[in-house]
């Protein structure tokens, strides 16, 4: 996984490219964020490994949360065909992303 600091029309080429893709908005002093996001990783690898992951951190990229309206971090959104599918805030359960994506996904898949 490379991370990479990324446009806002780089996010909306990817979004528009990509069969799925996972934003996951976070802050270097979010221990939260730090805490979920190899849960995240571990969890979309495993059962999602076609949807792109896209790490932003909202800090230093501010147009990028602003134009998605993203508030407070950890914020992950998930699209599917270009369409925002799922969006969850704060308290994250791992469990329930995963059970919400992954009929639609299976479909998309094959």
């Amino acid at each position: 996984m490379i991370e990479k600091d990324y446009t806002l029309e780089q996010i909306e080429e990817i979004i528009k490219s990509e069969l799925g893709v996972l934003l996951y908005f976070s802050t270097p002093t979010c221990n939260v964020c730090h805490a979920l996001k190899p849960k995240i990783i571990e969890a979309f690898d495993t059962h999602f490994p076609q949807i792109k992951h896209c790490f932003i951190d909202a800090s230093a990229s501010p147009q990028i949360p602003a134009s998605m309206q993203i508030f407070s971090v950890p914020t992950i959104v998930v699209f599917l065909d270009g369409k925002e599918f799922a969006r969850e805030s704060r308290n994250v359960s791992v469990g329930e992303l995963v059970k919400k994506i992954k009929r639609p996904y299976e479909m998309m898949t094959g």
